[in-house]
């Protein structure tokens, strides 16, 4: 895995056999694999509204199934808004995997975790990437 989360380097995302090429928007999803841990960020951005949700769910169901991932992450540095949608992605991700856990959310993304009373399905860490 590379130093950076966020870096789009060719041999960091080739681990995951899910090219970005397969995703409907390639500059939404990162994906980075490293064993049973599979690394999902946003580049920092927003997750937006349009995005086909049913679409990266089916990615990332397949990327489990493939690898035997047991922990899947997100990294959600920079990141303030989280749709409804990715919420019940990340939410039927649970079944699939031993844990998922989220990386540095952002205060708003906190609060609604903790409205929604959904923080005590995931393991919430700050991490320095």
């Amino acid at each position: 895995m590379s130093d950076s989360i966020h870096d789009d380097h060719e041999s960091a995302i080739g681990d995951s056999a899910l090219k970005m090429s397969d995703l409907k928007d390639p500059n939404v999803l990162k994906i980075y694999q490293t064993g049973e841990l599979t690394v999902v960020g946003f580049g920092g951005q927003d997750v937006p509204d349009e995005v086909c949700i049913a679409a990266y769910r089916d990615q990332l169901f397949k990327l489990i199934e493939e690898h035997k991932c047991k922990v899947i992450a997100f990294d959600l540095t920079g990141v303030t808004l989280v749709p409804s949608g990715m919420l019940g992605v990340l939410t039927s991700l649970r079944s699939r995997v031993q844990r998922v856990e989220l990386y540095n959310p952002s205060v708003d993304v906190r609060e609604v975790l903790r409205l929604t009373r959904l923080e005590s399905l995931f393991d919430i860490k700050e991490v320095a990437f």
